[in-house]
């Protein structure tokens, strides 16, 4: 069982996301920003992030950032509705830029999510 942190601000995509994880027998923190978010990674100890990309007061992209920064070995999964192209590519290129160690475009489906973040948390190890 791993303690997994998911940053989102969509309520339901964070339920959503909670109960995939909880039936997988994970336990889960949330948090609703990129703030909120690195508060939360501070305050506990966490086997695998999952982070949305587009948030309101601070965005995926400099949250992954400052993880890192903090951590090189927790495992972080970007997941993002958005396909904007800007310079760096998508926004999810641009989260394995910063140090996504993978990614995921919404909508996703419970599977590829569940493999994903057991491919990470196994890749720990």
């Amino acid at each position: 069982m791993a303690r997994i942190l998911i940053i989102d601000d969509d309520p339901a995509i964070r339920a959503l996301l909670s109960g995939i994880l909880e039936a997988g027998g994970h336990s889960v923190v949330t948090a609703r920003d990129g703030q909120a978010g690195l508060t939360a990674f501070d305050g506990e100890q966490v086997d695998l992030i999952v982070c949305d990309i587009v948030m309101p007061e601070q965005e995926g992209i400099a949250t992954i950032s400052a993880i890192r920064r903090a951590s090189a070995t927790v495992p972080i999964l970007a997941i993002s509705g958005s396909s904007t192209v800007g310079r760096y590519g998508s926004h999810l290129d641009a989260a394995a830029l910063m140090g996504a160690n993978a990614t995921l475009p919404k909508p996703l489906t419970a599977d590829a999510f569940l493999e994903a973040v057991e491919r990470l948390l196994a890749a720990r190890h």
